[in-house]
């Protein structure tokens, strides 16, 4: 746009969107709403793509999935009052998950606040207690450098949300264009000390047995060459977690899943990049083994703070951190590595003793259909291309341990929150960010019931991708005093869910489903939901009893 344009007045909607391009923000994902139009008029006429979801959680799931694959500023605009407040589970999963988010919320005009006018519903304290920055927007001349402080604020230190509302006569005034380089952002890779950098070098040359946990910030930094490197050089077995999954191909010398409780308990020096594995719903145990130095690496002061009792931490940029420790362990680590041959061939021999012991499990032909017998088909057909992304709860669970994505970047989960009903929002932004990957999703039925209208949405846009629906037709295990019915189930309140003809959904929206029901049908079933480049969903009828790992008294759930 021309010089002597920008001097010109514009409305309110148009400064903010030419404020949100100005810090890289491509798309706004959104849900309908008529107070929202002079926002989505600002952004078409900047050149940055609306994609409208069927309700507000959707939408800043999906923002959530754009920040996570793209490394760019994610960005999900809801209408007023209640509109807020429905896209809260969004934000607090990207808070959990480290995901720079900036969710806007339209207001009424300010004249109207607290006077008891529609959708007037108490707005910054809500979302102020999931985010980094929260703000009320006052005037039009201002709104450029909110939207730009913002989302500096999603990027410095710790990423996560922020968020701004934006009453409507914010929207509806006009304003002068603030020029781009008014718009400047924080740095966002902050430089680990060198002292404790070189001291944790020193400990991985002098380790007999070491591993090291790459979690999910391998990934949002993009330190993925940096990992490879140090662990190949160093030769320390790696295990992987979230959005860190694929780090290493399946295969790969270095690369454990299996035995992560085994090494924890004998390792003698333990580093953990990102989020702490240690948590024990996930069947990881509590903490590692006494002896072992745990070393801890993450971009967040606050999470470092929160495990004092586990030893030293280092605060730095996780790429940053990890190659300056392999060239300060450069040519010092020849003895070192050797060594250390016998123990990763105690780990590969742990990881045998648990494959073979759960191999029954995996070539079941039970029916309803065992859910790891359901996870061994959906591994054997994912290609390098695949996307995985998960939605659920105990299912998610079995599957981190059986999917294995071939290549960095190319894994989706809740994160730590485990909130229900990304997948279908986490789908889009796959599809939308990255429309040459082949996205396969698993679905929780439970999970499936938060979002899954915006199958609708994959549709009308045309974005094929491969879903597949664990169906057991239970949120959460029965209570045990509920009087058994016709068949033996329990009837009543706590009755399981009634199974719903998943397939059924997928063909009235106008996408590919089928129903599974014998276990040799699912890879057939799987091949011809590829084929038919549709979004697609496989109802799999699984097993209601089978257990989740690491909790024996929890069903596979949602």
């Amino acid at each position: 746009m021309s010089e002597g344009i920008d001097r010109q007045l514009v409305p309110g909607g148009r400064v903010i969107a030419r404020a949100l391009g100005a810090q890289g923000v491509a798309v706004v994902h959104t849900s309908r709403g008529s107070r929202i139009g002079g926002l989505h008029e600002g952004c078409v006429d900047e050149g940055i793509e609306v994609v409208q979801l069927h309700n507000e959680q959707a939408a800043t799931h999906a923002a959530d999935a754009h920040a996570r694959i793209t490394g760019t500023p994610g960005c999900a605009a809801v209408t007023a009052g209640p509109g807020t407040a429905a896209a809260l589970p969004g934000v607090a999963t990207a808070s959990r998950a480290q995901s720079p988010l900036l969710l806007i919320g339209i207001q009424g005009a300010l004249t109207g606040d607290g006077g008891g006018t529609r959708q007037d519903l108490a707005r910054i304290g809500m979302p102020a207690s999931f985010t980094k920055y929260a703000a009320s927007v006052v005037d039009t001349a201002h709104a450029a450098q909110e939207v730009s402080t913002a989302l500096r604020a999603c990027h410095h230190g710790e990423p996560g949300p922020s968020y701004l509302e934006i009453p409507l006569h914010v929207l509806d005034a006009a304003a002068p264009h603030v020029p781009q380089d008014e718009l400047h952002r924080a740095p966002t890779r902050p430089a680990a000390d060198p002292g404790a950098v070189r001291r944790l070098a020193d400990l991985f040359v002098h380790a007999e047995r070491p591993a090291i946990l790459l979690g999910r910030q391998v990934w949002t930094t993009r330190a993925t060459d940096a990992a490879v490197t140090l662990v190949r050089s160093l030769n320390i077995p790696a295990y992987t977690d979230g959005a860190a999954r694929g780090t290493l191909p399946p295969g790969d010398p270095h690369h454990f899943r299996l035995s992560r409780l085994y090494a924890l308990a004998n390792a003698d020096v333990i580093v953990v990049v990102g989020d702490a594995p240690f948590d024990v719903p996930r069947g990881r145990g509590g903490r590692p083994a006494t002896q072992a130095t745990v070393v801890r690496i993450d971009h967040a002061p606050r999470i470092l703070g929160a495990h004092q009792d586990l030893g030293p931490a280092i605060v730095g940029d996780a790429g940053e951190v990890l190659a300056s420790v392999a060239q300060a362990a450069s040519g010092r680590s020849g003895d070192g590595a050797y060594r250390r041959k016998e123990w990763l061939d105690e780990l590969r021999t742990a990881e045998r003793t648990a494959y073979e012991r759960r191999l029954p499990q995996l070539r079941s032909d039970a029916r309803p259909i065992h859910p790891y017998r359901l996870l061994h088909e959906i591994d054997g057909f994912l290609t390098e291309d695949s996307l995985c992304i998960t939605d659920g709860g105990g299912i998610a669970l079995c599957s981190e341990q059986i999917v294995q994505p071939r290549s960095p970047g190319h894994w989706l989960d809740p994160g730590p929150s485990g909130a229900p009903g990304v997948g279908i929002p986490f789908v889009l932004a796959a599809k939308r960010a990255r429309p040459d990957k082949e996205v396969v999703a698993l679905f929780g039925d439970g999970a499936l019931s938060v979002t899954g209208w915006d199958f609708e949405t994959l549709v009308r846009l045309d974005l094929p991708f491969i879903g597949i629906v664990a169906d057991n037709s239970a949120a959460y295990p029965p209570p045990r005093t509920e009087r058994a019915g016709r068949d033996g189930e329990p009837t009543g309140s706590g009755a399981p869910l009634t199974g719903l003809p998943y397939d059924t959904f997928a063909r009235m929206l106008g996408g590919h489903g089928e129903a599974v029901r014998d276990p040799a049908d699912i890879g057939p079933a799987l091949r011809r939901a590829r084929a038919s480049g549709k979004p697609s969903l496989l109802d799999v009828r699984i097993d209601p009893h089978a257990h989740a790992p690491g909790i024996p008294n929890q069903t596979v759930d949602k």
